[in-house]
């Protein structure tokens, strides 16, 4: 699965949408540079839609995920299992990404009170901030990832990364995170170097 995370101008949407991409992040954190604060126009339909949140309200995600019609939740903070428990009667129809800050492999440690409450995992770069940061972390530290979840891959993957995002190799990897490295500016996504490194995946 290819994710492309961080979007809101519509025609942008359309265009990455066109791509063939699997999943299309949103974000409603309000300190995020490419927070959603209000619904585009226009809503891609050929791929899924994900929700990012960060230590959000849960009855705000449960009326964000209807009123965008969600197919994903991302909870991309210090959420609880039993928090993100809280929106079971929503997860007949969505999916729950649960995204985690790695730099060692002790990190790790931190999925296991996640599995069976999230559908998916996701790695990405400890940052001081939530997301964002733009850097790769040590990906060879997923080796001691032993876990029954399935996880994406996220944190600084850019245009020249597509030999590399080859030959990464796990067996519960079923996707990857594209954002920042792709931009023209905050939430302006470069269809041009997009195109091309999907041609080359």
């Amino acid at each position: 699965m290819i994710k492309v995370c961080g979007m809101r101008e519509v025609e942008n949407i359309r265009e990455v949408e066109a791509l063939g991409i699997d999943l299309m992040g949103f974000i409603f954190w309000p300190k995020s540079s490419r927070y959603v604060s209000g619904r585009p126009a226009y809503l891609p339909t050929q791929c899924k839609r994900v929700g990012v949140f960060v230590n959000e309200d849960i009855e705000k995600v449960k009326n964000i995920a209807e009123d965008y019609v969600l197919d994903f939740i991302q909870f991309h903070g210090s959420e609880s299992p039993e928090q993100i428990s809280h929106l079971s009667p929503l997860t007949s129809h969505l999916s729950i990404i649960k995204a985690f800050n790695i730099a060692t492999a002790n990190d790790l440690e931190a999925t296991k009170p996640y599995e069976g409450i999230a559908d998916y995992f996701l790695f990405d770069t400890k940052a001081q901030l939530p997301g964002g940061s733009g850097q790769q972390f040590d990906w060879s530290v997923l080796a001691d990832y032993v876990g029954e979840t399935p996880f994406l891959l996220s944190g600084g993957i850019g245009p020249d990364d597509a030999e590399s995002v080859k030959a990464f190799h796990h067996p519960k990897c079923v996707g990857f995170d594209l954002n920042s490295k792709f931009e023209i500016e905050p939430a302006l996504k470069d269809i041009q170097k997009l195109k091309t490194f999907l041609e080359q995946l």
